[in-house]
């Protein structure tokens, strides 16, 4: 009999440790997405349009470089200083200014994979963005990063689902996510 207890209590400490490993991540992907690149944010973006068409909740934190691909070329911000608008100057106004990683040929590269892309019918990045908060797909900005960069809230993008915060709340959402990814 006191086997039994024992064995049971053995059972009941073994079905909480699994409930807890079980709840611990839900079924969500976080991704740091920090390069500026126009091929790694479209590798950012089809990885998340294809979790959140799996009802996988998605969320990207911009930081550095690919805070260029969340500005709006119509918008600016007054007030800033000398260097924060050559920060301004220098990177690319959008998602349609981006350049490649590899072979951008001067700007011929990203006109040669938009054509490509408009060819095969596969979305633009500003389709895909589109579908993206039509989705719910969440995304952060980096606060720190948009002072170092020099950019104001004033000239980022209009997104359903647009917040800014600190690398603090990406780590906590990358924890609770059954995937995390950097790019």
């Amino acid at each position: 009999m006191e086997d039994n207890q024992e064995l049971q209590q053995q059972i009941d400490i073994l079905k909480k440790k699994i409930s807890k490993l079980e709840n611990s991540r839900k079924d969500q992907l976080s991704i740091a997405v920090v390069s500026g690149d126009m091929d790694k944010i479209l590798a950012a973006m089809v990885i998340s349009l294809a979790a959140a068409a799996m009802d996988t909740q998605v969320k990207l934190f911009f930081s550095f470089w690919s805070l260029s691909a969340l500005r709006d070329k119509k918008k600016s911000a007054p007030g800033k200083d000398f260097i924060s608008k050559m920060f301004g100057i220098m990177l690319p106004k959008g998602k349609d200014k981006l350049s490649l990683s590899n072979m951008n040929m001067a700007g011929m590269g990203p006109m040669m994979i938009k054509y490509l892309m408009k060819k095969q019918n596969v979305m633009s990045l500003g389709e895909m963005f589109k579908s993206a908060g039509e989705l719910g797909i969440e995304i952060a900005i980096c606060e720190m990063s948009m002072g170092l960069m020099g950019f104001k809230k004033e000239e980022m993008i209009d997104y359903p689902k647009l917040r800014y915060c600190g690398a603090t709340t990406f780590v906590a959402d990358a924890g609770q996510s059954s995937i995390q990814l950097f790019i």
